[in-house]
């Protein structure tokens, strides 16, 4: 059997994050940064101004979070039981509709991902991610451009165009 279950089912590592190339449609996503020696997501909105240019450059950030998390669940118990369980309050800045200027507090499950040493992350192909930001965007998904097959949403072959 192949996949990443078969590749790393049997690693130790209790914390797996897909990443996958950063194109230009990219480039407000998360990334992972190696932070003294340990594995760190670093959000489009946790990084100051003066460095936003060179965050969003596929060049010099050339991965991005996906989202797609393998994590122990025996292990998240352990650090939620233990209060060791510590991720990153991420400020952002939002103007609402009727133009008000907000600060949205949120967390990133990713973040998570340093507080298990040995944690790594595997650069998959674009194809396993599909990005759902919005409502259309599920919609897409849901909709018969996409297939099930055997678990993993597929391109419907009946829709694809040729290349």
């Amino acid at each position: 059997s192949s996949g990443i279950n078969a590749e790393y089912g049997g690693s130790k590592s209790q914390f797996i994050a897909e990443v996958t190339n950063k194109t230009r449609a990219d480039v407000k996503g998360g990334t992972l940064i190696d932070y003294n020696g340990q594995a760190k997501l670093l959000e489009y909105a946790q990084v100051p101004p003066e460095h936003v240019d060179d965050f969003k450059c596929v060049k010099k950030f050339k991965i991005f979070n996906t989202n797609n998390l393998w994590i122990s669940m025996s292990a998240i118990k352990e650090r939620v039981d233990q209060g060791i369980l510590d991720r990153d309050i991420i400020e952002n800045h939002k103007t609402l509709d009727d133009g008000r200027n907000v600060i949205q507090l949120e967390t990133a499950v990713g973040a998570a991902i340093k507080n298990f040493p040995g944690a790594f992350a595997i650069n998959v192909p674009r194809s396993r991610f599909l990005p759902v930001k919005q409502t259309s965007d599920l919609l897409l998904v849901m909709s018969n451009l996409y297939k099930l097959e055997s678990g993993v949403i597929k391109m419907s072959p009946d829709r694809q165009f040729p290349t």
